[in-house]
């Protein structure tokens, strides 16, 4: 499946990510490994290598054909990758509601790339997928993926008290979501 999403006005696509992106998004992981260790689960030592990537997006393109999961690389328009964007953990059935999650290149942050993935990842959830909910789960601490939920028009829900272990310890985390029935319909 290739599927690509624009966001011209930000200068950014999201296209999902294939096995010989591994090489950059590796290089994207390691210049980012320290900055974003606070706000990611520990990863063992081999993680950070060119096959545990190909492995990852190998399994990655499998879930998008299964419909469980779509991972997404988040460019700018010249084809440099800045960040990476996912749908997981999809349910179907009476439920048709899904997660998602994001990082961007710490340099680049605060520039509104990662809130024009967020818009584009909603409109293929919302449009091409038919979810009727998507949700994500952020550190109570992290004020800037706060701020990127909340201009799309994510609503926060409550606290999901010790929900994911980040960086060893299990902490806390704010949940938030949008519904279908939420986005306008001229988006």
């Amino acid at each position: 499946m290739d599927q690509k999403l624009y966001d011209t006005s930000h200068g950014i696509y999201i296209s999902l990510l294939q096995v010989q992106d591994a090489d950059v998004l590796l290089r994207l992981r390691l210049r980012n490994k320290e900055h974003h260790q606070p706000f990611e689960p520990l990863r063992d030592g081999d993680y950070f290598t060119l096959e545990s990537q190909q492995r990852l997006i190998a399994q990655r393109v499998e879930d998008s054909l299964q419909d469980r999961g779509y991972m997404f690389g988040i460019f700018l328009l010249d084809g440099m990758l800045i960040g990476q964007i996912t749908i997981s953990n999809v349910v179907r059935g009476v439920g048709q509601f899904a997660d998602i999650g994001y990082f961007i290149d710490y340099a680049l942050q605060g520039q509104g790339y990662t809130s024009a993935a967020v818009g584009l990842i909603l409109k293929f959830a919302f449009r091409s997928l038919g979810l009727h909910r998507v949700q994500a789960a952020i550190l109570l601490h992290n004020h800037g993926s706060r701020r990127v939920l909340e201009k799309n028009g994510f609503l926060a829900e409550g606290i999901a008290r010790r929900f994911i272990k980040i960086n060893g310890q299990w902490q806390d985390h704010r949940t938030y979501a949008i519904l279908a029935d939420d986005i306008r319909p001229q988006e």
